[in-house]
C-alpha cells in the first residue's frame, strides 16, 4: 500500500465513521458498468466542498487491490447489488490529489514531476522486475506491466484542474502538465493499461489547451451532470431523513440550501433533481443551527471579483437574480478556465461551476439557487461602490420578504 498506488481504504473508512454521512455508493453502479469500456474516462465536476474527495476515496477504497473493502461497503447500497464483488478490491488503483501534491512539491513548477516520479518509484517497487531501467514515466511503467501481467489500472485524480484554475499564467508549467495528462490517457496505448479513469475538480475539461488531452473523456458538470446528477449534492429525501433525524425544519432547509438544477436523461426518461449544498447541510444539522456554511469555506471577495467586471450588462444580471428573477444565457463560449472572459456569459457560466448561480438546461437561465447564496451576493455587493444596485435591492420587496 502506497502514497500513490493502492493506497487502501482508510481516508473513506474516515468520512464512514463521520456523525453524518449519506450514502452515495450507487455512483459505483454507473463506474462498474463502463469499467473497461470506451466510457470508461470519466470527467466529473462540481463546486467546492460538494463532495469531491469523498468521492475520490470512496472509488480508491472500492476498487483498490491494496485493501480488503468488502465489510466497508457490504452494509452499504452499492452491497445490495448482485454485480457488487465483480470489481471490488480487483484492480491496481492509482489515486492523485494535485492540490496536495502541489503543496509537498516544494515549488509549484515542480508539481509534474514530482506527480510523474512519486507513482513511478511505486510502481518500480511493486513491478520492478518487468520495468526496463530505461522507463522515466509513470504511464510508460504502466504500459510495460500491462504487457507483462494483463494488469489494468484504476486512475482517479483529485483537483485535477487546480493547476489550471491557479497557474493560469505559467505556460511552461500548463505545457509540462498537459502532457503528461496527454501521455497517461491519450492514444491506444493507454487504452490497453486504462480500465477506469475518474477526474474530479471545479472546472470542466478547458477547451483548447488540454482539450487534445483530454478529448476522450466523457463529461459530467453543473451544466449537465447526467448520470451523475442525483450523486452531486444531497436530493429532498436524504435531507427530509436528516431533518427528521435532527428535529429541523425541512422547507426552511430548502429555502437555505436547495435550488442546484440537475437534469438526469437516460432510457427510462429525464429526472429533474434539485439538489443542495451538502457542506451547508451538514453543519446546520449537527450546529442545529441555520446560516451561511458554505460560505464561510471561501472569503466573498472571490464573488466580488467577477461581479466588478460588469461586462456586457453583468452588473444588471446580478440585480435581476437577486430580485429572484433568471438570466437567461449562452454556455458554448465559456473556455472552461478562470481567466478567458469575452462575454457576461461567461463570467455567469463560470459562476455556475463555482456553486454561485445554478443552471436550467431546458429554459438556458440561471438563477441564484438560495438563501444562503444570495447573502454571499449581498456581502459582495455591500463593499462595492454602487448607488444603484443598493437602491434596487431596496426597492425589491421579493429579496427582502426571502432574506
Amino acid at each position: 500500500m502506497g502514497r500513490f498506488l493502492n493506497p487502501g481504504n482508510k481516508a473513506f473508512q474516515k468520512t464512514l465513521k463521520s456523525e453524518i454521512y449519506v450514502d452515495k455508493t450507487m455512483l459505483l453502479a454507473y463506474t462498474n458498468k463502463v469499467i473497461g469500456s470506451d466510457m470508461a474516462c470519466i470527467c466529473n465536476s462540481r463546486p467546492r466542498r460538494f463532495g469531491k474527495s469523498i468521492t475520490a476515496n470512496m472509488l480508491a477504497a472500492y476498487y483498490s487491490r491494496g485493501c480488503d473493502s468488502f465489510d466497508m461497503f457490504s452494509t452499504l447500497k452499492v452491497g445490495r447489488l448482485d454485480s457488487f464483488e465483480t470489481n471490488l478490491n480487483k484492480y491496481d488503483v492509482i489515486h492523485i490529489d494535485v492540490q496536495w501534491c502541489m503543496m509537498d512539491a516544494g515549488e509549484v513548477q515542480n508539481t509534474v514531476k514530482y506527480i510523474n516520479n512519486g507513482i513511478l518509484d511505486e510502481l518500480i517497487i511493486a513491478y520492478g522486475d518487468v520495468i526496463p531501467d530505461t522507463v522515466k514515466t509513470a504511464y510508460g511503467a504502466m504500459s510495460y506491466i500491462n504487457a507483462a501481467t494483463g494488469n489494468t489500472f484504476v486512475i482517479i485524480i483529485d483537483e485535477w484542474d487546480v493547476l489550471i484554475r491557479d497557474e493560469a499564467n505559467n505556460n511552461e508549467l500548463q505545457e509540462e502538465y498537459i502532457n503528461f495528462l496527454r501521455g497517461m490517457f491519450k492514444g491506444t496505448e493507454p487504452t490497453k493499461y486504462i480500465a477506469l479513469a475518474y477526474l474530479t475538480g471545479i472546472l470542466p475539461i478547458k477547451k483548447l489547451k488540454t482539450q487534445s488531452a483530454l478529448n476522450n473523456f466523457e463529461e459530467f458538470t453543473m451544466l449537465d451532470a447526467g448520470a451523475l446528477a442525483s450523486y452531486i449534492g444531497f436530493t429532498d429525501d436524504e435531507v427530509r431523513e436528516l431533518c427528521d433525524r435532527y428535529d429541523m425544519d425541512f422547507e426552511e432547509a430548502r429555502a437555505w440550501y436547495n435550488g442546484y438544477k440537475l437534469v438526469s436523461h437516460s432510457k427510462y426518461g429525464v429526472k429533474k433533481y434539485a439538489m443542495y449544498s451538502p457542506k451547508s447541510v451538514v453543519e446546520a444539522m449537527l450546529k442545529h443551527k441555520f446560516g451561511t456554511y458554505w460560505n464561510q469555506t471561501e472569503t466573498y471577495e472571490a464573488l466580488k471579483v467577477y461581479i466588478q467586471m460588469n461586462m456586457d450588462g453583468l452588473k444588471d444580471a446580478v440585480i435581476k437574480m437577486l430580485a429572484g428573477e433568471s438570466e437567461k444565457i449562452n454556455t458554448g463560449t465559456f473556455e472552461n478556465d478562470m481567466t478567458s472572459f469575452a462575454t457576461k456569459d461567461d463570467v455567469l457560466t463560470l459562476l455556475v461551476h463555482l456553486g454561485y448561480l445554478t443552471y436550467d438546461s431546458e429554459t438556458e437561465e440561471v438563477s441564484i439557487p438560495n438563501r444562503e447564496v444570495s447573502k454571499e451576493y449581498l456581502n459582495a455587493i455591500s463593499t462595492m461602490d454602487w448607488d444603484e444596485v443598493s437602491k434596487s435591492i431596496k426597492a425589491s420587496q421579493k429579496l427582502l420578504e426571502s432574506l
